[in-house]
């Protein structure tokens, strides 16, 4: 264990984690809070590595998991790194480093996982870089948990993201993805992992809340075609980037390495502050699959500004709160049972929440989404039942409901 101490200055130091400890012995390397709770600092503006440490991609990161010449190599594995807060590996920010005097690359991250096993990254702040977290396709068993990843993002480009990610088996809990930095078009989480489950986030903001796109590598994996989405609260402010607030499938153009699988999107709500239209989810080909259920949908415009989907694919749409006039898709004249397989979905023009205003979704005791759940797909399996849910930042509690009311938070009992 390293503990790091919270000091009133920001410790400006750079460090690789290279090295590997066991299930029963891991490396935790571990922030202690100041006296009001703060986070120790590690600001990568001006920051130094030390000389007993050699790595390459310095210019990557302002902390960095796997990859090194000193320590010597190795694939790290159960590496906890958490409490914490990093900041500002981008340009224009430099750093004293192996070269010298060295700037950051575009798409620096706070934190760069290059290869690991089993990784934590908890209750972290990661802020004011090219990307606030990378994970790069030599990962494994990948868990996020309880992190407030907001303010990344270079200025007139797409590339760069709050997290961006590539691993085999990943898991987001109880995080909270505020907005990009302004005038940063890139994504709040764009993922192209194997085994990717997000669930009880607060995702606000970006050109979309989740972009999951290819992945090729994983083509062969059975866990690259099923991905797990639930229990987030996922907000599109007005004049936000990209109406669309979850895409699925890839972007590559290489329809071969798409997802060619489903994504579950079920138990969540979308709140859409736009005053234009919102699309919920694009599907990138015919390949790809959605299937939406008991999810809350709320839109500050009137409800057929609201397409359920865009692009290729199936959909299947069961048991969600839609607002009245909302719209399969706006490029189809079809019906709606034409372009969707619906089943008891409701429509009203007040989903019955406790203060959307200040940003509080539970449901009122006579909301219509109370006790309204239909059954999840029979694919899901045990371990992604609906039975926590968003309590803050870095917190989750038992759903007082067990999953029988629609939307991410269940009605207070």
């Amino acid at each position: 264990v390293v503990r790091i101490h919270w000091r009133a200055e920001p410790y400006r130091g750079k460090f690789v984690l290279c090295c590997r400890g066991t299930a029963e012995a891991p490396i935790r390397v571990l922030g202690v809070p100041g006296p009001a709770g703060q986070h120790p600092l590690i600001d990568g503006r001006d920051a130094v590595t030390r000389p007993a440490l050699n790595y390459w991609g310095e210019d990557r990161s302002v902390v960095k998991i796997g990859g090194a010449n000193q320590p010597p190599d190795t694939t790290p594995a159960h590496i906890e790194l958490a409490g914490l807060a990093i900041r500002s590996g981008r340009k224009p920010y430099v750093f004293q480093g192996r070269n010298g005097r060295t700037a950051y690359q575009q798409n620096a991250a706070a934190v760069q996982v290059e290869k690991g096993e089993h990784i934590v990254l908890r209750d972290l702040e990661l802020s004011d870089s090219g990307n606030g977290l990378f994970v790069s396709p030599a990962s494994h068993e990948v868990l996020v948990e309880g992190c407030h990843i907001h303010d990344n993002g270079v200025e007139k480009s797409i590339y760069e993201h709050n997290a961006y990610t590539q691993a085999t088996g990943i898991v987001f809990q109880y995080n909270h993805f505020g907005p990009l930095r302004q005038g940063c078009p890139g994504n709040n989480l764009k993922d192209r992992s194997a085994g990717l489950v997000v669930r009880c986030n607060w995702i606000e903001g970006g050109n979309r809340q989740l972009d999951l796109v290819d992945g090729p590598e994983y083509a062969d994996d059975p866990a690259y075609h099923s991905t797990y989405v639930y229990g987030n609260i996922l907000v599109e402010p007005d004049h936000d980037g990209n109406r669309q607030m979850v895409h699925y499938g890839g972007d590559s153009g290489k329809l071969g390495g798409y997802r060619q699988g489903t994504l579950y999107l079920y138990h969540n709500t979308f709140v859409s502050w736009r005053s234009d239209r919102t699309t919920l989810v694009r599907l990138s080909s015919a390949g790809e699959s959605v299937d939406l259920r008991n999810n809350l949908v709320y839109t500050a415009a009137k409800g057929d500004s609201l397409e359920v989907f865009t692009g290729d694919g199936n959909v299947v749409l069961a048991g969600n709160w839609l607002p009245r006039g909302w719209h399969p898709s706006f490029v189809f004249s079809h019906s709606i049972g034409d372009v969707v397989g619906q089943t008891a979905n409701l429509t009203s023009s007040n989903p019955g929440v406790m203060d959307p205003a200040n940003g509080d979704w539970h449901l009122r005791p006579d909301s219509p989404c109370r006790n309204a759940a239909q059954p999840l797909a029979k694919e899901i399996p045990p371990a992604y039942w609906v039975t926590q849910q968003w309590a803050g930042l870095g917190q989750g509690e038992e759903r007082p409901d067990a999953g029988a009311d629609i939307g991410a938070l269940g009605g207070k009992p």
